[in-house]
């Protein structure tokens, strides 16, 4: 209620949206997401597989009733995609009814645009960016030093996520130049 007082959308994690997709649960979790008038919802595949037609229908079928944030790449450290596959993947989410595709990353900064040993894959970030919108994106940055990156590199507008909530207002000094 809090939220929506303030008109801040809502959705809850992929994380979640996988857990239901696993149990076959789908109808009860559109249900329970209308009942309790969420607006937005995450479809992701990064901890399970779901073949990739389906997740395109899965986001077609939500985006009529939903707005849809899907997300690309794996929390899996030893899975790696090459950047054509992340931008094809990307443009056909959103060529599927998502609103903006989340590039993964995970928590700590250690999979997805990230290697394993927490570095930034810089190149495949540029892959993207030269193929796919800014706009469309939301990049996964959960560490300051990622934070800094993508502002410097792209401005003080990006779209970031999974931003620690202790980080929020270092983040927003830093989008405003202090």
């Amino acid at each position: 209620a809090l939220y929506r007082h303030f008109r801040t959308p809502v959705a809850c994690g992929g994380t979640l949206f996988e857990a239901v997709y696993a149990k076959g649960k789908l109808d009860e979790f559109k249900t329970w997401l209308t009942e309790h008038r969420f607006a937005h919802v995450e479809i992701s595949d990064g901890t399970i597989e779901i073949p990739r037609d389906e997740k395109l229908e899965l986001i077609r079928d939500f985006a009529r009733d939903f707005t849809v944030l899907s997300e690309v790449g794996s929390k899996d450290s030893e899975v790696v995609y090459a950047p054509y596959q992340w931008v094809d993947w990307i443009k056909e989410e959103l060529e599927a009814g998502s609103w903006k595709v989340i590039t993964e990353a995970r928590e700590g900064g250690t999979a997805g645009i990230f290697r394993k040993d927490g570095d930034m894959r810089t190149g495949l970030i540029d892959e993207i960016a030269h193929g796919v919108a800014l706009d469309d994106l939301i990049f996964e940055a959960p560490t300051k030093s990622s934070q800094a990156w993508f502002v410097k590199h792209f401005g003080p507008n990006v779209n970031l996520g999974n931003i620690p909530p202790d980080e929020v207002i270092p983040l927003e000094t830093l989008r405003l130049g202090l």
